[in-house]
């Protein structure tokens, strides 16, 4: 592998306070996880849900693979997430008691070459709680900048 692929949601830190993480894998085909590897992946409003039992990831873009001729894929379907039954109750008592929505926050590459979804469980912050977290990265900006002065 030449070089990592980790490809962030930056919004869903921003729009969620995220309460636990976990790391899933994806289901995808052959163009699809080519486009991964290239970095041509969008979470515009992509969400995470239970059908069945079983995780599905909605609305995340995987651009289409320019060489793959007939054999290539949908940019935006709903794709499987794999993760064991003990995670998958876990996760659905939390989102149905508490109010909770699994958000998707990384796309990357293992070192075994699997595409991986990292997801969180969180909750939606309110207004003002989007001004503490921009408060705080800007303390943190400025710390960082005068410890580089000296």
């Amino acid at each position: 592998m030449p070089e990592k692929v980790y490809i962030k949601n930056r919004p869903a830190t921003f729009e969620y306070a995220i309460e636990d993480r976990l790391t899933a894998g994806i289901v995808l085909t052959g163009s699809e996880i080519k486009s991964v590897r290239n970095g041509k992946v969008s979470f515009n409003d992509s969400y995470c849900f239970f059908d069945r039992g079983e995780l599905w990831i909605k609305s995340l873009h995987i651009a289409e693979y320019v060489n793959a001729g007939y054999a290539g894929h949908d940019p935006i379907r709903e794709r499987k997430l794999l993760l064991n039954k003990r995670e998958l109750a876990k996760w659905a008592n939390k989102v149905k008691e508490k109010g909770l929505t699994i958000v998707p926050l990384a796309v990357f590459i293992n070192e075994h070459g699997f595409a991986k979804v990292e997801i969180g469980l969180g909750k939606g912050k309110k207004l003002h709680d989007k001004r503490e977290s921009i408060k705080e990265r800007d303390v943190q900006k400025e710390i960082k900048r005068h410890l580089n002065r000296y």
